[in-house]
């Protein structure tokens, strides 16, 4: 299981309270611009419409800039495959007010490429700083206790 993308301040700026995973609904180039570690996650969440859930804002640049299909649209909207247990315990935290869905990597298994979101409730300004000294305090204890 090989991180392809991931969004690397989605544990700062929110307290992730589950996880789930999800497949991606993938045009072809899509695939081989993601294997190749081209994209970003900053900025995307998930939505939960019509009993289907779908990732908003995620960027896919195209694979071949020459090749590209007319109209492509690196930010269109993508299905996710959940199962109808998961996509009922998503829209029910959807709907709760101070959650959000967001996405924290894209993946391998196997051949498939995978999506870990979270149900996320963001921090303050203060809840950040507390995180990144409480961080750093475990740095310095664990760098203590290895040096001895």
């Amino acid at each position: 299981m090989a991180n392809l993308l991931e969004h690397k301040k989605v544990r700062l700026d929110y307290e992730i309270l589950e996880e789930f995973e999800a497949g991606l609904e993938l045009l072809g180039p899509e695939v081989k611009s993601i294997r190749a570690k081209h994209g970003k996650l900053e900025g995307s969440h998930v939505i939960v419409r019509g009993g289907e859930a779908y990732i908003v804002g995620m960027q896919v640049p195209p694979y071949q800039a020459s090749n590209t299909p007319a109209g492509y649209d690196p930010e269109r909207t993508r299905k996710l495959l959940l199962t109808k247990k998961e996509l009922a315990k998503l829209a029910e935290f959807e709907g709760q007010k101070g959650l959000t869905i967001v996405p924290i990597s894209v993946y391998n298994k196997g051949v498939k490429l995978k999506v870990k979101i979270g149900v996320a409730r963001g921090r303050k300004k203060y809840d950040k700083r507390a995180v990144m000294k409480e961080r750093d305090t475990k740095r310095e204890i664990d760098r203590t206790l290895k040096n001895r």
